[in-house]
């Protein structure tokens, strides 16, 4: 297992000029992080290729790797044109996580307003032929893709489990978020059990919850059920991180652990606290 940090979590300091993805490189190797997965947010390196090589070499100079590379994608379009634009669209990403040098992406699947089980069945083919054409292009760089439960729309474990098990190839399995499952009002522990047997990558993310009839104010976000939401250091919200990283050593899982913190503190006090509360949480389960 290496434990480091999705550059996700200090978009804070991204977003204001404070940091640059190369200031995030050396921050994680400075606290001790074993790698960094590199979120394009704040960057493009489509626009920017000189900077793949620039994160490449920070991330050699300071001694940790690049874990994953992790884009959105939307294969429910409007038109066939569409559709087949966006699955050309993410195997260029593709390309730049091959020129990262990283062994697994995140790319991700859908999204709609209506998230019922209607659509997901409707639209279950057509998600599956895009991703499987993607992974057919990404194993000849024997890179392993992924879907993450989040976005409502594919983000309960037994969705995951459907689209990965359509695509149906050795190397597309699941970013596993195991605090995104309550957005959906799933138990994460549970399905953690479930999933953790097809991820190539897990992400470790808290929550703070509240019922629905208890407006917390400003910050918080509503679950699809409606309960409140609101990102929380990890080791310091509502899930029980205790038995979820239980779950996932004893699984026999040996991949990456990637902290991924949104929460309302100041980015960076916020995922160093995470960082170590999971490396010290890890250690004792």
């Amino acid at each position: 297992m290496k434990l480091g940090i999705s550059s996700y979590s200090l978009y804070q300091a991204m977003q204001a000029g404070e940091m640059t993805i190369l200031d995030v490189i050396e921050w994680v190797a400075e606290i001790g992080g074993e790698h960094v997965e590199i979120v394009p947010l704040g960057f493009n390196l489509g626009e920017s290729p000189e900077l793949i090589a620039q994160i490449r070499e920070q991330a050699a100079k300071v001694g940790i790797d690049i874990s994953n590379y992790a884009i959105g994608a939307n294969f429910v379009q409007d038109s066939e044109q569409a559709y087949e634009d966006e699955i050309q669209r993410v195997i260029g990403e593709v390309d730049i996580a091959h020129a990262l040098g990283v062994k697994l992406m995140r790319h991700d699947v859908a999204s709609r307003p209506d998230t019922s089980i209607v659509n997901f069945n409707r639209d279950l083919d057509q998600l599956a032929h895009a991703c499987r054409t993607i992974a057919n292009y990404a194993k000849s760089y024997d890179i392993t893709t992924s879907l993450e439960n989040h976005g409502y729309y594919v983000q309960a474990s037994d969705r995951v489990q459907a689209v990965v098990h359509a695509v149906g190839r050795s190397n597309y399995k699941t970013t596993l978020d195991v605090g995104n499952f309550v957005c959906v009002d799933e138990d994460p522990i549970t399905a953690v059990k479930k999933n953790i047997g097809i991820a190539s990558m897990v992400h470790i993310k808290d929550f703070y919850i509240r019922p629905e009839d208890r407006n917390p104010g400003d910050g918080w976000f509503r679950s699809a059920g409606g309960r409140y939401l609101r990102g929380a250091i990890a080791g310091q919200g509502d899930l029980d991180l205790w038995e979820i990283l239980r779950i996932v050593k004893h699984s026999g899982y040996d991949g990456y652990l990637s902290i991924e913190y949104e929460g309302m503190e100041d980015c960076l006090k916020g995922t160093k606290i995470a960082f170590d509360n999971v490396k010290r949480i890890w250690s004792e389960v």
